[in-house]
C-alpha cells in the first residue's frame, strides 16, 4: 500500500474515493486493489464512507495518516525494514539459533551488513533514509525530555550520523552548538551541507573528533559487547576528563513483562538484531556492563517520548 501511495491517493483526493477513482489514480487493476482494500478496511489501516452521491469510498484512519509518503518519518524505517534482502535473514534465523556461528545476515549475503551497505547503494540509501527519518523526531524528544543536557556545550560529535540529520536538528534546537557528523568516509561524502554541521569521514574504531560530548543514537546495539568496549574507549579519548560526557541515545529493556508500552517494539528490534548484526537491544544490566568494562565512572538513563532512552555516560 506505500508503495502504491494509496494513503496518498486517498488523502489529495479529499473526499471518500471510490474503488474506481482509486484503481484509475494508480493504475491498478480494480479486482486485486479491491481484495487488498477489503483487507486493510479489516485491520483499519483504511475505513470506508459514503460519499455525497451515496457511493461508498475509502478514507483515511489514525493508521493510515502516518503512512504518507509526505511524512518519512513514518514511512522511511517501513521501506527499509521490509527490503526484500533486509527480510530475508529472517528466514535463516532457525540456522544460527542451530549453531551455525555466521549471522543469519552472513549466511544469506556472503558477508556482514555493513559491507554489504558499501555494495548496494540502494539498501544503503533505504538505510539512511530511515535513520534519518528517526532522528527528526527523536533528537527534539531528546532535547525537550532532558532540559539543560546541551547547556554549557560548545562542541558536539555525533558518531555514526549518517547524512547528518541527527546533529542539524540539534543545531536548529540549540544555535549555540558546534556540531560535528561522523561517520566513514563514503557516507559523509554525500551529507548535504548544514550550517554549524561539520562532516568528517573517518572509522569509529581508530579514532573520533575531540568534542565535549559525543552523541552516538541507535549505534552501539548494532554491535557486540566487544566491540561496544572499544567504541566506547575511543569515545572517552574523546572527551574532557573532567567536563565531558558521551550521551547515548539507544534502546533499554526493562524486564518486566508490560500489558502496554513500548516494551513488544523493543524487543521485536531485539529479534532483527539477531538476524542482522552481531548486536542486541540491551537492558540497563547489560549496559553497565559494558560501561564499567570501558572505563566510565558512572551513568544516568532517562527515558523520553521514543523507543530509545537517553544515557548519559561520564568518565
Amino acid at each position: 500500500a506505500i508503495e502504491l501511495g494509496v494513503a496518498d491517493a486517498i488523502d489529495a483526493n479529499g473526499d471518500p474515493m471510490t474503488l474506481a477513482e482509486l484503481s484509475s489514480k494508480l493504475g491498478c487493476q480494480p479486482s486485486p486493489l479491491h481484495r487488498l482494500m477489503r483487507f486493510l478496511v479489516q485491520r483499519r489501516v483504511f475505513g470506508e464512507k459514503r460519499d455525497e452521491a451515496g457511493q461508498v469510498g475509502y478514507v483515511l484512519t489514525p493508521i493510515s495518516s502516518r503512512l504518507l509518503k509526505s511524512d518519512d518519518t513514518k514511512v522511511a524505517p517501513i521501506l527499509f525494514q521490509n527490503d526484500p534482502d533486509m527480510l530475508l535473514p529472517m528466514h535463516v534465523l532457525s540456522a544460527h539459533l542451530r549453531g551455525d556461528k555466521r549471522l543469519p545476515f552472513e549466511i544469506v549475503h556472503g558477508t556482514e551488513e555493513w559491507t554489504y551497505m558499501d555494495a548496494h547503494p540502494l539498501q544503503r540509501e533505504l538505510l539512511n533514509n530511515a535513520m534519518a527519518a528517526n532522528a527528526r523526531p527523536v533528537v527534539p524528544a531528546v532535547v525537550d525530555g532532558c532540559p539543560g543536557l546541551f547547556e554549557g556545550v560548545g562542541t558536539v560529535v555525533d558518531v555514526g550520523g549518517g547524512n547528518g540529520t541527527a546533529m542539524r536538528t540539534l543545531v536548529e534546537a540549540c544555535p549555540w552548538v558546534k556540531a560535528i557528523n561522523f561517520d566513514l568516509p563514503q557516507v559523509v561524502a554525500g551529507a548535504p551541507e548544514c550550517n554549524g554541521v561539520v562532516h568528517v569521514g573517518g572509522d569509529m574504531f581508530a579514532a573520533i573528533p575531540k568534542a565535549d560530548v559525543v552523541f552516538i543514537k541507535w549505534v552501539l546495539h548494532d554491535w557486540s559487547d566487544e566491540s561496544c568496549i572499544k567504541i566506547l574507549k575511543k569515545c572517552k579519548e574523546a572527551i574532557p576528563e573532567e567536563k565531558g560526557k558521551v550521551i547515548i541515545v539507544d534502546t533499554v529493556i526493562t524486564e518486566e513483562v508490560e500489558e502496554e508500552g513500548l516494551r513488544d517494539v523493543r524487543l521485536m528490534l531485539d529479534i532483527m538484531m539477531l538476524a542482522h548484526t552481531p548486536g542486541r537491544e540491551r537492558t540497563e544490566a547489560e549496559w553497565k556492563n559494558i560501561f564499567t568494562k570501558a572505563g566510565f565512572r558512572t551513568y544516568t538513563i532517562k527515558p523520553i517520548r521514543a523507543l530509545q532512552s537517553v544515557i548519559e555516560v561520564f568518565p
